[in-house]
């Protein structure tokens, strides 16, 4: 049930580009909503705002969290400004989640209600993801926009991004980190399920370079002209434009077959799946492979992890925090396609190294949950309360 306010709740206005019922939320959006639903709603108001999208509600409470959408991504900034001004004396603190899109909140928000949030730095994901100019102007102001937050309090989810912030000009006083969680309780290692009979290698996530699909269909083909038995699983919402221009040539030019679930194929694509499957899937293969550029975390490292599966995985920022480093994962050297397919070899054959790999994965990952998350939460926002 949603808590109705009174004069001694404190009420926090988080601004976003998406909320947890959009069509393209992510981690970010999972990582707030799980977090913020779990805090002491005796205690705070949490109203979460966010531009419109086909079929949303204007206004909807989700988990005692109360969420309004107005306008679109470049409109809903000044419905932002607008709801912010109409309500400024009951809105104790205003969080600008900041994911590429933000609210610029320097400008129409007191310094001592601002909070800054963001996951990861952008960096070189402008050059893969995005076209000229746009990927000039976006890699060229990164740091400048940065700037105009490096005196709020900010929260962040790794020592990664902290590290990336602090050399931009944030007072690393001011910079918490929070940690990412996992939803469900930890699988106890003699429940763990039995791994497949032949190697098998698990990518999951969205269809995106950066990400690191088309890195881990690469180095599958390396490994398969060693072991022609192994498989590949791809778990994670199609997009059939993205496997018709850039994972087909791959998979034709290596020669390698690939289907739905059901068919016996070297690449098997399960689409989207629910969470239950997801776990599954991720239990029975031996590893994770996760060869992204950039993360603010990398969740479904600690998930796998949670489940008994290592992963493999580049030494790019963000994911090396979800590895403790080095020590919770296969942490390539070198972020290519030949070094990722070395450690996938060495899953097979080292299998004394492997369960090294696979206890101190499960270990690390016992230290994350959303409990721990929404805590950390509070905590911080006991800080900055004090000021």
């Amino acid at each position: 049930m949603y808590t109705e306010p009174d004069s001694s709740m404190i009420t926090i206005l988080f601004l976003s580009w998406r909320d947890i019922n959009a069509p393209k939320k992510g981690g970010a959006e999972v990582y707030t909503h799980e977090m913020l639903k779990r805090i002491d709603h005796s205690k705070y108001r949490i109203i979460h705002f966010s531009p419109m999208f086909e079929g949303a509600k204007e206004e909807e409470i989700i988990d005692n969290i109360l969420y309004l959408r107005k306008g679109n991504e470049l409109t809903s900034i000044l419905e932002a400004i607008k709801f912010y001004r109409l309500n400024r004396s009951t809105i104790d603190f205003v969080v600008d989640q900041c994911n590429t899109h933000r609210f610029f909140t320097r400008f129409w928000v007191e310094d001592k209600k601002r909070i800054f949030f963001i996951h990861q730095l952008t960096r070189e994901i402008w050059h893969i993801n995005t076209k000229f100019p746009l990927n000039i102007a976006g890699y060229h102001t990164e740091d400048a926009l940065l700037r105009l937050s490096k005196n709020d309090y900010t929260i962040t989810v790794s020592q990664s991004t902290k590290n990336d912030l602090i050399d931009v000009g944030f007072n690393p006083n001011k910079v918490y980190i929070l940690p990412e969680g996992i939803e469900f309780e930890h699988v106890k290692k003699e429940d763990f399920l039995a791994k497949e009979t032949v190697p098998t290698f698990i990518y999951v996530g969205r269809f995106a370079k950066y990400k690191g699909i088309d890195d881990s269909i690469k180095a599958f083909a390396l490994l398969k002209t060693i072991y022609s038995s192994a498989k590949l699983w791809i778990v994670g919402k199609k997009n059939e434009n993205y496997i018709a221009e850039r994972l087909k040539p791959i998979l034709d030019r290596e020669k390698l077959s690939y289907g739905d679930e059901g068919e016996n194929k070297d690449v098997t694509f399960f689409g989207f799946v629910s969470a239950e499957k997801k776990l599954e899937l991720m239990s029975r293969s031996h590893a994770l492979l996760f060869p992204s550029q950039r993360e603010g975390w990398g969740l479904i490292v600690t998930e796998a992890a949670a489940v008994g599966t290592p992963s493999i995985t580049y030494n790019s920022p963000g994911i090396v925090d979800a590895v403790d480093f080095g020590k919770a994962g296969y942490l390539c050297e070198k972020n290519n396609v030949l070094s990722l397919a070395e450690f996938m070899e060495r899953v097979i054959i080292n299998k004394d190294e492997y369960e090294q790999y696979r206890n101190r994965a499960y270990e690390f990952s016992l230290k994350f949950h959303w409990r721990n998350t929404a805590k950390a939460f509070e905590d911080f926002m006991e800080v900055v309360r004090k000021g």
